[in-house]
């Protein structure tokens, strides 16, 4: 796999310096299970022209269990082997402490902000890997306001004022250990709002958005507009079979401005697979996917 590295409004080759297009999918899963991801699922990647998969993981498992990294190795090796990207993606801290409910009394698990523990994991992650050229690194996966039941410690709003000192510390934790690392830091509002961006003090990074539905259609104000002047990639984006025309202008959207994206996410809701065979929306990525070369 080549290197790649951060330019001033793409990722780029290290080598050559030319801009490089990641697009593929989220395989979301490691964040609540230990198990590996099967090769019909990394042999589909490819075939669906996908150079890049987001990797969604837990925090207390990558910390205390060697196992479960190692399976995590076999994936990022197996798709280094089928040419594609590797984004590992700080998802949850664990899979049984709910970090707040959704309006449905739903819970969840994605949290607010990280811990000191964060540091700890990313310092253990990026020692890792640092001599691996297909890996690259997702910060956090999404910074937002506390839901009902959430630790009442979390202020009531994380703005960027809130989240940012954690975004440098958490860079900072992984170019101790791999200074050249493509890093994804997310905005916040779960990610999508990128406006207070670019951050002054901390420069080579690529900014994160992602992008559903339900957030509106404000996408120059939100990250649009912060692709003129710094890399954006869509960690996330993805709809059901009623956003098709959503998803399409989207993709266009992206590709208009250099955005590279993994979409969300091959089996888990809004789902792009279903028992192996692409949902409607799906379809849409997979034909977006099709004509990519990989990098």
């Amino acid at each position: 796999m080549r290197a790649l590295s951060v330019g001033s409004q793409s990722i780029v080759d290290a080598v050559t310096g030319q801009p490089v297009m990641l697009r593929g999918v989220n395989r979301s899963g490691f964040e609540y299970s230990t198990t590996a991801i099967p090769n019909i699922d990394l042999d589909a990647f490819q075939l669906w022209g996908a150079n890049v998969v987001r990797l969604p993981f837990n925090q207390e498992w990558a910390l205390e269990d060697e196992a479960y990294l190692t399976t995590i190795d076999n994936a990022i090796n197996g798709l280094a082997d089928r040419g594609m990207y590797s984004i590992l993606d700080l998802q949850w801290f664990d899979n049984y402490f709910a970090r707040g409910y959704d309006s449905q009394g739903n819970a969840n698990y994605v949290p607010c902000l990280p811990s000191k523990t964060s540091v700890a994991a990313w310092d253990k992650l990026s020692a890792r890997y640092a001599a691996n050229p297909n890996v690259l690194y997702d910060i956090f996966n999404e910074p937002h306001d506390p839901l009902p039941g959430d630790d009442p410690a979390i202020p009531e709003q994380v703005t960027p004022d809130v989240w940012i000192p954690w975004a440098i510390r958490l860079v900072e934790a992984i170019r101790r250990n791999a200074p050249d690392a493509v890093i994804l830091v997310p905005g916040v509002n779960w990610a999508y709002d990128l406006s207070a961006y670019p951050i002054e003090d901390l420069e080579g990074v690529v900014y994160s958005t992602h992008v559903y539905p339900n957030k509106g259609l404000d996408w120059d104000r939100a990250f649009g507009g912060l692709s003129a002047v710094a890399p954006v990639f869509a960690g996330e984006w993805g709809g059901g079979d009623d956003d098709l025309d959503w998803g399409w202008d989207l993709a266009s959207y992206f590709s208009a401005r250099n955005i590279g994206w993994t979409a969300w996410s091959w089996t888990d809701y809004p789902p792009l697979t279903q028992n192996g065979v692409p949902t409607p929306f799906g379809d849409l990525v997979k034909s977006l996917l099709s004509p990519q070369e990989n990098a």
